[in-house]
C-alpha cells in the first residue's frame, strides 16, 4: 500500500497548482481520499477529502470554493486543483486514505504519503 503525492512547488500569491496522489496497491475508490496540510511550527490540518461511497466532496472553509478536489479511478489518482492560493497556504500537504465515508481527523486514516511542499510567495 502505497500513496504518492506530487504536485507541490513555488507558487505566487493568486497563482495556482494541482497536486496528486498516485495509489498503489490497492483500489482508490474503495476508500475516502483526504488531504492534510502542515505548516512549520503547526500542527497538521485536514484541507479535504472525497468519499468513498459516494464521491461526496468536503472542505475546511478556509479553502472553500478555492480549492477542488477529485478522482480519476482509471489513473488510480485523487487530485487537489489549488487557485487563488495565498501566503497562508503554505505547508507540506499530505494524502491518506480512511476506511469510513467522512473522515476529518489525522486518527481517522490509516495509510499516509510522503507529503509534497508547497509555498505560496511572491
Amino acid at each position: 500500500v502505497q500513496l504518492q503525492a506530487s504536485g507541490g512547488g513555488l507558487v505566487q500569491p493568486g497563482g495556482s497548482l494541482r497536486l496528486s496522489c498516485a495509489a498503489s496497491g490497492f483500489t482508490l475508490d474503495y476508500y475516502t481520499i483526504g488531504w492534510f496540510r502542515q505548516a512549520p511550527g503547526k500542527e497538521r490540518e485536514w484541507v479535504s477529502c472525497i468519499s468513498s461511497s459516494d464521491s461526496r466532496t468536503y472542505y475546511v472553509p478556509s479553502v472553500k470554493g478555492r480549492f477542488t478536489i477529485s478522482r480519476d479511478n482509471a489513473k488510480n489518482t485523487v487530485y487537489l486543483q489549488m487557485n487563488s492560493l495565498k501566503p497562508e497556504d503554505t505547508a507540506v500537504y499530505y494524502c491518506a486514505r480512511a476506511r469510513i465515508s467522512t473522515a476529518i481527523r489525522v486518527y481517522e486514516y490509516d495509510s499516509w504519503g510522503q507529503g509534497t511542499l508547497v509555498t505560496v510567495s511572491s
